[in-house]
């Protein structure tokens, strides 16, 4: 396995990143239709921590020399049924993205490139956070259920959260 296998799997990684971020948005997107700006602002700061990742992916693919090559961002859902179905897909899309960095670390170790191996170490730590709180988020709106209060708390919670850069 050469290093050019190595530079197409973090110049796809980038673009799944880009489409994360793009998906969280326009599950905000979804939640501001709502008149539900805290959990809207939640997904706002998860599309702002996906930029910030891709981000991540291209500086490091520049400082190994590697060649940055942009792929298309396709576009991503905008009609959903309702929050329960929104947070599920949101597990669902950050176990794919577990599983493709996985897959990068693999090839990276198969192909003795320790450096991306290790690179990738943080990510591998940061989607064990990201599934567990997807998993978290996802107990406390079936909890919610069609309680306008606690609905009200809930959105209370997550408009809380705030964007910081890693």
């Amino acid at each position: 396995m050469n290093r050019d296998y190595i530079f197409d799997l973090l110049n796809q990684q980038i673009a799944k990143e880009q489409y994360a971020a793009q998906l969280y948005l326009s599950m905000s997107a979804w939640f501001l239709e709502q008149d539900l700006d805290g959990i809207a602002n939640y997904f706002r700061v998860q599309s702002k921590e996906e930029l910030m990742h891709s981000e991540k992916f291209f500086d490091y693919l520049n400082d190994i020399g590697g060649r940055i090559v942009l792929q298309e961002v396709r576009q991503p859902p905008h009609d959903f049924k309702d929050a329960l179905e929104i947070f599920e897909k949101a597990l669902e899309h950050e176990k794919l993205v577990t599983k493709s960095i996985f897959d990068i670390v693999k090839a990276a170790n198969d192909a003795g490139d320790y450096s991306t191996a290790a690179f990738l170490q943080w990510f591998v730590n940061e989607q064990v956070e990201e599934e567990a709180n997807a998993s978290q988020l996802i107990s406390k709106i079936k909890m919610v259920k069609d309680n306008p209060s606690a609905l009200y708390l809930f959105d209370q919670e997550l408009a809380k959260r705030v964007f910081v850069a890693e």
